[in-house]
């Protein structure tokens, strides 16, 4: 079992377990749930391209930061003229909470991405419930039919998708209308290696209608230089801010040598 299988297995105990704790009802009833959403696919568009992370930890990389505040991470990214800001919501692999997107909400006003492992509709509801703008969906742990409902169910609550293949099959049962952004992660799941090429290689296969994202192992400015030219608008930064005493301070360097 690769660890994407394991995650998900787990991830869906977890949402059948938080069903019984928090009713749908309960969560359409949240102040949050009323709120009109910012449109992180235009900020990414119009603005620096840059969708910048808050990450404590990963499967792969173990501890990354553990010690500074989410209120702290997603003031400095705003302040640094990012176009979005990442959360990861899941605790066990990533040591995230839906908490921290309610903090990161609560202090800032520009587009929040709620990352996270969607296998289930009340999911999405949670998203809008705890302040998100959009959700990220994963085509490798999806059918092209879970794909479709979950990206329409987004829409229908006001919520911008990004969905992220890793390969041609993947990206094909992604190309839908009812999704905004159509990222490419340059890391591979079976050996963890990443590789721009991923990027530049299956960008031509995304029509022009899409807001195209790079994710992973971009760590430059280069790099970003680099891709840009394949038409790439929007770039996915997990772990080069966070490794840092001061994400936001990175975040603002990095973009002014943009």
């Amino acid at each position: 079992m690769t660890i994407l299988e394991r995650i998900t297995v787990d991830k869906i105990k977890e949402v059948n377990l938080r069903k019984g704790l928090i009713s749908i009802s309960q969560l359409e009833k949240t102040m949050l749930f009323e709120r009109h959403t910012t449109s992180l696919a235009q900020a990414v568009a119009n603005g620096s391209g840059i969708i910048a992370e808050h990450k404590r930890r990963s499967p792969s990389k173990s501890v990354i930061n553990n010690s500074l505040s989410v209120q702290d991470v997603a003031r400095g990214y705003e302040n640094a003229g990012v176009s979005g800001m990442s959360v990861l919501t899941d605790g066990k692999y990533f040591g995230g909470s839906l908490d921290d997107l309610l903090l990161a909400r609560a202090s800032t006003s520009f587009p929040l991405l709620r990352k996270e492992f969607i296998v289930d509709e009340y999911q999405i509801i949670e998203a809008k419930a705890y302040g998100a703008d959009a959700i990220l969906l994963i085509a490798a742990t999806l059918s092209r039919k879970q794909i479709q409902q979950f990206s329409t169910f987004a829409k229908s609550l006001g919520l911008d998708v990004l969905c992220e293949s890793h390969n041609e099959q993947e990206l094909q049962n992604s190309i839908m209308s009812s999704v905004d952004m159509l990222g490419i992660n340059n890391r591979n799941l079976k050996t963890f290696e990443v590789s721009l090429e991923t990027s530049k290689t299956l960008i031509k296969q995304i029509p022009d209608e899409f807001v195209k994202v790079s994710e992973s192992g971009i760590s430059s400015v280069s790099a970003i230089k680099e891709l840009k030219p394949h038409g790439f608008q929007g770039f996915l930064i997990g772990e080069n801010f966070m490794k840092t005493d001061n994400p936001g301070l990175s975040a603002k360097e990095f973009i002014e040598q943009l």
